[in-house]
């Protein structure tokens, strides 16, 4: 061995601790990305994304993810529930709670969304159900309850129903007091035109947080599934109870959750973590979060107050598929992006000539156009 041995630097590099000036450059490159993107959001995107690697990888549990995906299509705009939407929007023009025009801003940009959940949605939301299923009964076998005989088949059903609706609720209050969540939940509550089709005026990934509810099917797969048809219903079900009717289930009301119940959750001026149930009223007064309608409440605006969301009823112009894919964005932006932009003043949010009352609306015009 020579003495160059132990004086001569390594072949490979050098490994420097790094300096205070590394350390701060770094930081500051988070904070540059972090101002430019909403980097939590990604978690959303991520855990959607090991899902479905997970479901793809496994066949989807030996599931045939073309049938799967025929059935929740046939939920979400099969031909029952076509003609319940459109029941539904008829006795919107008969019984209105707020009166809107046939062709209103709102009613235009939710039926966009009802094109996009029948189109692109149902593949993604077919694909979480089935991947969200194998991984927990493969990591949890022992979660799947075995057979019951002495139970009746419809007993089961309505414990599962009972218990989705337990979950579904548990989920939209998490969206609500979870940051991360609520930045994929508010566009649903930036609807100020409320109508049955509002129901569909949902973020895509919003889908991931309501993976819960399928836990009660996973538990009681063995004892039968929940039929398409009550599935319908259920949906028919959230689809009125969006719905712009002054209607409600007379004393079934204290039960389930009507149109004028929902709409003191979707209210402008008041709590939206109230009324959170969506088909039974039993879990808001369960954890005393019911609040039933009054003749003030059935006529309120809905919408969320200062708009911190991009809004189709904001400019002059509607630029539905501009606001669509702004929308589609927003929960990626940085927190207040929009938010910073002056208030609206009082008494000009819905009507006026906007140009000259609404400065605010007139900006919100200027960033959609960047869309």
């Amino acid at each position: 061995m020579s003495m160059s041995s132990f004086v001569d630097p390594p072949a490979g590099p050098l490994l420097v601790a790094p300096t205070a000036r590394d350390r701060r450059g770094a930081g500051e490159s988070r904070l540059a990305l972090s101002s430019r993107v909403y980097l939590p959001a990604f978690s959303i995107v991520a855990v959607a994304a090991v899902l479905i690697g997970i479901g793809w990888s496994s066949r989807w549990g030996g599931a045939d993810f073309a049938a799967s995906m025929t059935s929740l299509r046939v939920v979400v705009v099969g031909p029952i529930t076509l003609v319940i939407l459109a029941v539904f929007l008829v006795a919107e023009r008969m019984h209105p709670a707020q009166v809107r025009p046939l062709f209103a801003r709102g009613y235009r940009q939710d039926l966009l969304y009802t094109v996009l959940n029948a189109t692109l949605v149902v593949p993604l939301g077919t694909a979480l159900a089935l991947s969200f299923a194998e991984v927990a009964r493969r990591s949890l076998p022992w979660v799947v309850v075995p057979r019951i005989g002495v139970l009746p088949r419809w007993v089961v059903i309505a414990m599962i129903f009972v218990a989705m609706d337990g979950c579904n609720w548990l989920a939209h209050f998490a969206n609500h007091r979870v940051r991360v969540l609520w930045r994929f939940h508010e566009l649903h509550h930036s609807q100020e035109d409320m109508s049955v089709l509002t129901v569909f005026r949902t973020h895509p990934l919003i889908h991931v947080s309501y993976l819960l509810a399928l836990i009660p099917g996973i538990v009681l797969f063995a004892n039968g599934a929940v039929p398409t048809t009550l599935l319908v219903v259920y949906a028919g079900i959230v689809a009125f109870e969006h719905s712009n009717t002054n209607l409600g289930f007379g004393p079934l009301g204290r039960v389930f959750v009507s149109p004028n119940y929902h709409r003191i959750h979707h209210k402008l001026d008041g709590p939206q973590d109230v009324n959170l149930g969506f088909a039974l009223t039993i879990w808001d007064q369960l954890f005393h979060r019911a609040v039933f309608p009054t003749a003030q409440t059935i006529r309120t605006d809905t919408g969320l107050p200062g708009r911190p969301l991009i809004v189709e009823q904001a400019g002059s112009r509607p630029r539905h598929f501009s606001v669509l894919i702004a929308q589609l964005v927003a929960p990626f932006r940085p927190v207040g992006d929009v938010s910073n932009l002056p208030p609206v003043p009082e008494g000009t949010r819905r009507r006026g000539r906007w140009e000259e009352s609404n400065p605010r609306a007139a900006a919100e015009e200027r960033e959609v156009a960047r869309w």
